[in-house]
């Protein structure tokens, strides 16, 4: 009786576990439909990155234009140049241009359009719970990497509107301590951008050398 019990016990929490991963599914298939029927998209969001093993307690803001496999994001100092075949990324404080393919898989880089997508290769899904973020109700989804050994990220957290289907907010944990919390302040659909905007010119960046990776 005892062991009937236990295993109608087990089959009730592997149907919850299985219902509630469907349901975050469900929640990110919808949004990555939402996205891939936008030309473009802007974005502005505030960042920080804390560790309190190290003590690092760092803030910045940033920007992005984001146009089919294209961006141009600004973060503090830095600025990422995409035209969907190479990547320029050009870091002020080291007045130096890091140059790569497009399509390199970077776990580091973080980019408005990979921000955006993040949950769509390489992850499983759970659904946490509803919460409210500043005052908002969110559905709170957990990410975890399919190749823990591979990944940077042990758990990536997003935030999703429950009203309008957008990403508000992802805070990644990283296996060193690390958390890097992205919050998006401001995001608009479909807006006009030139292809100009993806276009690498060396020329603003004199004395910069373009290191390629």
């Amino acid at each position: 009786m005892r062991f009937l019990l236990f295993s109608v016990l087990i089959s009730i929490v592997t149907l919850n576990v299985n219902a509630q991963d469907a349901k975050a599914q469900g929640i990110l298939d919808r949004l990555s439909t939402k996205m891939k029927g936008m030309k473009s998209f802007y974005i502005e969001f505030s960042a920080s990155v804390k560790n309190n093993t190290t003590g690092t307690n760092e803030n910045e803001i940033g920007k992005g234009w984001v146009k089919g496999n294209k961006f141009y994001a600004s973060y503090g100092d830095n600025t990422m140049i995409c035209n969907g075949v190479k990547t320029w990324t050009i870091v002020k404080d080291e007045r130096s241009v890091y140059e790569s393919d497009a399509n390199a898989n970077d776990e580091e880089s973080i980019n408005p359009k990979k921000l955006m997508t993040i949950w769509e290769t390489g992850f499983k899904n759970k659904y946490d719970h509803e919460d409210k973020l500043n005052g908002e109700p969110v559905h709170v989804i957990n990410l975890y990497p399919k190749v823990p050994a591979k990944a940077e990220y042990h758990t990536i957290v997003l935030y999703i509107s429950k009203t309008d289907n957008e990403l508000l907010k992802a805070s990644m944990k990283a296996k060193d301590g690390t958390v890097m919390t992205y919050v998006v302040t401001k995001f608009t659909a479909n807006p006009d951008i030139d292809d100009t905007k993806f276009v690498f010119d060396k020329k603003k960046y004199p004395g910069y050398p373009v290191i390629k990776d």
